[in-house]
């Protein structure tokens, strides 16, 4: 997904994990994950640059899509599918 179609993407939840250093974003994106339903989107704040690769690689691993990230103010804003 290209970063045009990120900031027209509205995310069915969000997760701040901004002031959280790794894994917290990770930890956090994990829990959020279970409380979406399969096909719908996590959006995950963060302000740890490791949270970039942490993300994409755990949604690969586990069978999400890593959709990408936006940088916005100071943070990231990284958006993962529930695919599964």
């Amino acid at each position: 997904m290209n970063t045009q179609d990120l900031t027209t993407l509205t995310a069915d939840k969000v997760i701040d994990a901004r002031g959280t250093a790794c894994p917290g974003p990770l930890l956090e994106a994990k829990k959020g994950i279970g409380a979406v339903k399969v096909g719908q989107v996590i959006e995950v704040k963060s302000n740890d640059k490791g949270s970039r690769k942490d993300l994409s690689t755990w949604a690969t691993k586990v069978g999400h899509e890593y959709l990408g990230l936006i940088e916005a103010d100071g943070h990231d804003r990284l958006f993962v599918l529930r695919k599964k």
